[in-house]
């Protein structure tokens, strides 16, 4: 079984890409989707997050408020990393343990999406790594649909890897400018050839 990781900055396309695969039946787990499973109410890593940054990351519905998070950890490099330290160890684990569930049930391929492969040291874990990417400006336009102002969007890029960097760095470049059909003719040739 090969087990690539999908990388790439915020708003290029890896969810799009995601589903591309998962429709060819390809699994894929989601680091993303793992971090949000983990703050769920009741959870050690939200009580952890709650002690680590106040009571006041937690709503009255015992829910994390995520904007207030971020306002902490997207002006602090030392708060992004104690966030980052209660979740990463978490979350690898997750993806560890669907990878040994894949090879028993005896996939030939699997993905996992981790948005921050190169910022926390994961590459070595995985086969290859595909990057996603887009123009800045095609990036921008994404993350402004989404409802995120200039000033947000600013705080996220810097807490990355240039996207270039990840571009340099992957065994694969998915391009998402263009349609669906023309990215999923990328995959083809990535996943015909692996």
């Amino acid at each position: 079984m090969q087990v690539f990781a999908l990388t790439g900055g915020m708003g290029m396309g890896k969810s799009a890409v995601a589903d591309l695969l998962q429709r060819r039946g390809i699994p894929v787990a989601d680091a993303d989707e793992y971090a949000r499973r983990l703050v769920q109410p009741g959870e050690p890593a939200l009580e952890e997050i709650s002690r680590a940054f106040g009571a006041t990351v937690i709503g009255p519905d015992g829910r994390l408020r995520r904007e207030g998070l971020a306002e902490i950890v997207f002006s602090d490099v030392q708060a992004r990393r104690q966030l980052q330290d209660i979740l990463h160890p978490r979350i690898r684990q997750m993806w560890r343990e669907q990878i040994v569930a894949w090879r028993a049930s005896g996939h030939t391929f699997g993905v996992v999406v981790v948005p921050l492969l190169y910022e926390i040291g994961a590459e070595a874990e995985f086969d290859a790594v595909i990057c996603v990417a887009c123009s800045p400006e095609t990036q921008r336009a994404r993350l402004r649909a989404r409802g995120w102002t200039d000033r947000q969007i600013e705080q996220r890029l810097v807490a990355q890897l240039h996207v270039d960097e990840k571009m340099a760095r992957a065994d694969y470049v998915v391009w998402t400018e263009g349609e669906l059909d023309v990215v999923s003719a990328q995959l083809d040739r990535i996943f015909s050839a692996g």
